[in-house]
């Protein structure tokens, strides 16, 4: 099929380095592995692009300077405009990330404008709250109309969470319409290092040096890592009043940006552990394997509170091959099978957070046990491939 990849985001990238960028990729992988040609229109591009998406197809509708209201109203006119390039464009279905202010699935739906294009709404968030409690909407009700014209006009309403699909219906989702599609990995691309996943028919790269640069890994400390973006509802500060907590022969690399990273900086040298932590800053999502190759233990620290979304980096996490501590929040413990797959702690808990590190640290062999049962897992469960084939079997679609 010819599918158009839409994204009016004018905060995600195509080509970023941050989670949304990556899910934007891996979805238009998984799509292009099963043979089918895809199209991205977008309003943002960035410049860390994957060689094995060079030659992928980007219409980017530029958006004009401006904050506010004027962004807003540009976000409207873009998703017009490329519905319109859509439909002249003769393509076979429309993929679209839910943005504010884009009604571009539902123009497509509409008999009127030209032939309909059936299409599939991913849903990541309530972004309309979210902009409401973080940010600031000026034209709601241009917000709420868009919201609820697109999950209406969508053949398919793909969900993030259960969460996410309750609030998809409460706007007014056809229930029958609405499906929970978590976050997945690309299992390919995310391997074990070698000696983790030799037996379980995988490829990787050497281990990269640790942070103390020693390639011995008998005397190495057990490295602990995090990957993602370094903001509050992520709770890297907690990672990072933990690893102070531990009494083992631990350090921390966490590969990610974000607006906390120099009050993280500051933290680690207030909590005296600055040179048991490596804060990488951005890193291109090519380069992320690698990474993972280089941690005895992966960690999602999330705090308490409202918890609606599908952690990308777990499902990373487990494709590498790794034992994983999280918080036992929104849906990661059905993702660890209750704690098969790692370690749970108690959202917030600082104590419990250290000492599962610790225990794992003092415990190569179930290191080894759970990180192989990770992978299984991944394998078995959460690749993208067999993500969007489940999406692109409930559509009805003709082929052109």
């Amino acid at each position: 099929m010819r599918i158009a990849y839409i994204l009016l985001d004018p905060g995600i990238g195509v080509f970023g380095t941050k989670g949304a960028s990556v899910h934007v990729q891996e979805v238009i992988r998984a799509l292009r592995a099963d043979g089918h040609e895809v199209t991205v229109f977008c309003t943002r591009i960035d410049e860390h692009v994957p060689a094995d998406l060079s030659d992928l197809e980007v219409r980017r509708h530029r958006l004009p300077k401006g904050t506010g209201a004027e962004r807003e109203q540009a976000v409207a006119t873009a998703a017009g405009e490329i519905a319109a390039a859509i439909t002249a464009g003769g393509f076979d279905l429309a993929y679209e990330r839910y943005s504010l202010f884009s009604d571009a699935l539902a123009r497509l739906a509409d008999p009127a404008a030209g032939p309909p294009v059936p299409g599939i709404l991913e849903v990541n968030a309530p972004l309309i709250e979210e902009q409401r409690r973080h940010r600031h909407l000026h034209d709601e009700s241009a917000a709420l109309g868009a919201t609820r014209a697109q999950l209406q006009a969508a053949q398919v309403v793909s969900c993030v969470s259960p969460a996410v699909a309750a609030w998809s219906r409460g706007q007014g989702a056809d229930p029958a319409r609405v499906v929970v599609t978590p976050n997945g990995v690309n299992t390919a691309r995310i391997t074990p290092r070698p000696h983790r996943g030799a037996d379980l028919g995988t490829a990787g790269t050497a281990r990269t040096a640790d942070i103390a640069g020693t390639a011995d890994e008998a005397d190495a400390p057990v490295t602990v890592g995090f990957v993602g973006t370094l903001k509050p509802w992520h709770g890297t500060d907690l990672l990072l009043r933990a690893l102070a907590r531990t009494h083992g022969d631990l350090r921390l690399d966490i590969c990610g940006t974000g607006p906390q990273q120099e009050e993280l900086e500051q933290l680690a040298a207030e909590l005296g552990i600055a040179d048991r932590v490596l804060l990488r800053g951005a890193v291109a999502p090519e380069l992320v394997p690698a990474v993972l190759h280089g941690l005895d233990i992966a960690v999602a620290p999330y705090p308490a509170g409202e918890h609606y979304f599908s952690p990308l980096k777990v499902y990373e996490y487990l494709a590498a091959g790794l034992p994983v501590v999280a918080s036992a929040i929104g849906t990661i413990p059905e993702v660890l099978r209750d704690g098969e797959l790692g370690m749970l702690v108690e959202p917030g808990g600082i104590d419990a957070l250290a000492a599962a590190l610790d225990t794992l640290a003092a415990d190569p062999a179930r290191r080894d046990r759970l990180g192989r049962a990770a992978r299984e897992a991944a394998l078995a469960e959460h690749d993208w491939r067999s993500r969007c084939r489940g999406l692109l079997a409930r559509m009805e679609v003709t082929v052109r």
